[in-house]
């Protein structure tokens, strides 16, 4: 980064710390928002856009030649008048960066004289042909090669990555409900809890929480169908980008008992849960006392500073006094034993969790009440505890389905048929794809930076994604074309420009091969 950009940052930072600095205020007697004599004027020449951080995200893209396998590896349309197969797949993910929430916002890109300068773009697909685009996605084949086009730029960005970031891959499974308010939407069903929609699948990298396999099928299908066959292209992708240790997680649903002893085989580690059957509860109460120990989970986060008095529990007061039935954790214990599912030949660590609990209404306990979860491991060196927090930890996902859900708005099924809409779903998670790229190609300047640099990119990978939009894409800015050059020229300052700016100097020089 230029010396002159730094000072023109540092400046930025003061002038706005100067404004927020502590101070001893007076009684005020006029608002703070003062602003009285506004005008507004129309520029001639000069044209500024709201999302500025997306020319960082193009040269992202670039830099790691994804525009070029699209095309390679997409073909869906005959003739290009004027679009290639990329163009639609950047004009859907970029409306979705620039803060776009549906198709038609892409009516208001295309309108936007900045946004398409800003692109390089002389016009861009209005949402009508965007939607034809992803209406030629006809069968399952076809979408899987867009997943794998996706994969095959991830391993350029894994690439980059230290040799610690190899050390294990954990892959994540669930399902979700993906509903949708739509009559004649093809291949949609009623799901076990009664909503129309679909059930998409999910694959992802808890590391990076990337959705490496976004797979979409009807709303009645069970949680674990097709899992095995994902799974497998997960840990094939995985051994590919260099990782030495594959790990899987999924909760009952995704135990997969019939492929376990071929995992096994095949040097890969996993987690499962498995249902409280009536006969792994009955061994349970047969273990001897000596074989539970006390489960004490850490804490969440350590406190830096005073520790607080913790405020009152509102609503257990409010349970108290109304007389509801309330269920209350006494204690957790946990113990293991062998156990071999009936479609397996070997012998899995199966470790169980004792969930000692009191059943009360008000003041007065009804009864205790003993609950046991069953989680089935071929992980032989780890301690009870950590297989237990371990197999929690795949919680998490659950955040990543509700940012594609509600952040990326990946799952709102905007389209008329399955395949349609399971392409608009790869496609537009792209968007929560490239911020985990982001996060990983964000470049540590050596010396004194090194480690404010290191937590912004921990800091990228754990946002939200209006948190991402609003830090490092909405940075209004002036587009200025002069020569063959496209300058950015940010108008705005906030504590995350400088990564961007970084980042953006980072994707112009040549990734390692």
């Amino acid at each position: 980064m230029k010396h002159s950009t730094h000072q023109k940052l540092a400046r930025r930072k003061r002038r706005i710390q100067r404004r927020l600095a502590r101070r001893r205020w007076t009684h005020q007697r006029r608002p703070r928002f003062a602003a009285a004599n506004i005008l507004y004027e129309m520029a001639d020449r000069a044209v500024a856009l709201s999302a500025g951080g997306i020319g960082a995200m193009h040269l992202l893209a670039g830099a790691i030649g994804l525009p070029r396998l699209i095309d390679r590896n997409i073909r869906l349309l005959k003739r290009h008048l004027p679009y290639l197969e990329s163009d639609h797949v950047l004009n859907i993910a970029y409306n979705v960066l620039a803060g776009g929430t549906c198709l038609e916002d892409l009516e208001r890109r295309r309108n936007d004289e900045a946004f398409l300068n800003a692109l390089g773009a002389t016009v861009i697909p209005d949402p009508t042909t965007a939607g034809d685009f992803c209406r030629r996605f006809e069968n399952d084949p076809q979408v899987l090669l867009l997943m794998e086009t996706f994969n095959e730029a991830r391993l350029k960005v894994w690439k980059q990555q230290p040799a610690g970031f190899f050390d294990r891959a954990v892959i994540d499974a669930d399902g979700t409900i993906a509903p949708t308010f739509g009559q004649c939407k093809q291949g949609m069903d009623i799901s076990h809890d009664g909503q129309w929609g679909y059930h998409p699948l999910l694959i992802s990298l808890a590391n990076t929480k990337e959705p490496l396999y976004l797979v979409n099928r009807s709303g009645n299908r069970p949680s674990h169908e097709q899992a095995d066959e994902y799974l497998d292209r997960a840990i094939t992708l995985c051994r590919r980008g260099g990782f030495r240790q594959i790990l899987l997680r999924g909760d009952t649903d995704f135990t997969q008992t019939r492929h376990l002893d071929r995992w096994d085989d095949d040097g890969v580690r996993f987690i499962f849960g498995i249902d409280a059957m009536p006969n792994l509860v009955e061994h349970a109460e047969s273990l001897r006392k000596s074989a539970w120990k006390p489960l004490s989970r850490p804490a969440r986060y350590e406190v830096k500073t005073t520790p607080r008095q913790q405020p009152a529990n509102v609503k257990e007061q409010v349970v108290r006094q109304r007389q509801f039935t309330n269920i209350r954790l006494v204690s957790q214990e946990v113990a293991e034993c062998s156990y071999r599912p009936t479609a397996c030949r070997k012998l899995y660590r199966l470790v169980i969790v004792r969930k000692n609990l009191s059943v009360e209404k008000g003041e007065n306990v009804l009864f205790d009440d003993v609950r046991y979860f069953f989680y089935l491991s071929n992980d032989t060196r780890g301690d009870t505890d950590q297989i237990v927090f371990l197999a929690n930890e795949r919680c998490d996902q659950e955040n990543l389905i509700e940012q594609l859900k509600n952040g990326v708005r990946a799952m709102r099924n905007p389209l008329d048929n399955l395949h349609s809409n399971w392409a608009y779903m790869a496609i537009s998670s792209l968007a929560w794809t490239l911020k985990s790229w982001c996060a990983l190609l964000l470049p540590v300047t050596p010396g004194a930076p090194a480690a404010r640099h290191r937590d912004q990119k921990r800091s990228i990978l754990r946002m939200e994604f209006k948190a991402f939009l609003n830090s490092l894409m909405q940075l209004p800015c002036q587009i200025v074309r002069t020569g063959r050059r496209i300058i950015y020229r940010l108008l705005a300052w906030n504590p995350w420009a400088g990564a961007l700016l970084r980042l953006a100097q980072a994707m112009r020089r040549p990734l390692r091969c």
